[in-house]
């Protein structure tokens, strides 16, 4: 299997690199944005998964065409199966955390806080007689500060982000209405492939006209939590976690070994990489219903994803 560690192409310009995305901003207003194969938890990076940045750049195509009547989005074009082309934004400084279900293993996530008795967490009080992973009473949105260069993403309320600034009121109440609404779309997508979308974060960004923007990337397992909806039920009614199609898979296996804010991540066994790689192809073709072929052109990925951005060399 082929791996994309990094994307460094030093004809294109303005090279800012993230967790895990290389991105060029080009002179005319575009940017290009590569996903690479390195996987981030913890606000570090794990290890690197064969074909991960080919699958979730398809699976989020997939879904910003199925949900550009709900919001507009930064795609332009897809020159290479693990690039995307758009339109450079100004990404605001609050990431939309959309959750159904009580999940989660992260410092942020609202399961840890739950267990540990707090039941007002980001502005919103939540009801006493949960269980691990059940269903909320609603869907609800869990923002948090855009932690920009690696910084750690901090919980916020609606009554923060305006008092802060951070939003305006007409802002929040437009990313608020985009994400929900988004978010019933997967469910329901979701739901008829036997999948449940469980939670999912969301980047918004404003153009040069001022107008608000979906960015990034949109409901792949990077973004997203999903479980497989049958069995869901019984694992639930016997304390043990569904079963996932996310990256909870490799979290789950560090926070079994390791404090992952604080100690050095063990290396993660080969094994697990290759099934974690497994995993995401399986998820494409849930998701998407579709059968994941890698595209092998090229001596390597990265020899394929410089021939397909010549042009803009």
């Amino acid at each position: 299997m082929r791996l994309l560690p990094e994307a460094v192409i030093p004809e294109l310009p303005n090279y800012y690199r993230g967790k895990v995305r290389e991105n060029y901003d080009l002179p005319d207003g575009r940017r290009v944005i590569i996903a690479t194969d390195r996987l981030s938890a913890f606000d570090r990076i794990l290890t690197r998964i064969p074909y991960k940045g080919e699958i979730l750049t398809q699976i989020a195509r997939y879904w910003f065409e199925r949900t550009a009547d709900i919001c507009p989005n930064h795609v332009l074009s897809y020159p290479d199966p693990n690039v995307v082309v758009g339109t450079r934004l100004d990404i605001l400084p609050v990431e939309i955390v959309v959750r159904g279900y009580l999940a989660g293993t992260t410092s942020t996530s609202i399961l840890p806080r739950y267990r540990k008795g707090q039941r007002t967490m980001y502005g919103i009080t939540l009801p006493d007689g949960l269980r691990d992973n059940d269903r909320l009473p609603h869907p609800i949105i869990t923002p948090t500060s855009k932690a920009f260069d690696g910084g750690h993403d901090e919980p916020l309320s609606e009554a923060e982000i305006l008092a802060e600034g951070l939003l305006t009121a007409e802002q929040w109440a437009t990313v608020s209405d985009y994400a929900l609404k988004l978010f019933a779309r997967g469910q329901e997508m979701a739901a008829k492939n036997g999948l449940i979308l469980v939670d999912t974060k969301y980047e918004f960004g404003t153009n040069a006209a001022g107008e608000i923007i979906l960015a990034d990337e949109i409901h792949t397992p990077d973004s997203s939590r999903y479980w497989i909806a049958e069995g869901w039920e019984e694992a639930v009614a016997s304390g043990m976690r569904p079963q996932s199609f996310d990256k909870d898979f490799i979290r789950a296996w560090v926070v079994d070994r390791c404090d992952p804010y604080k100690d050095e991540i063990p290396e993660i066994p080969l094994s697990i990489v290759e099934r974690t790689s497994d995993v995401y192809a399986q998820a494409f073709e849930a998701i998407t219903g579709q059968a994941f072929v890698p595209d092998l052109s090229g001596a390597t990925v990265l020899d394929r994803i410089r021939a397909n951005l010549a042009p803009l060399f």
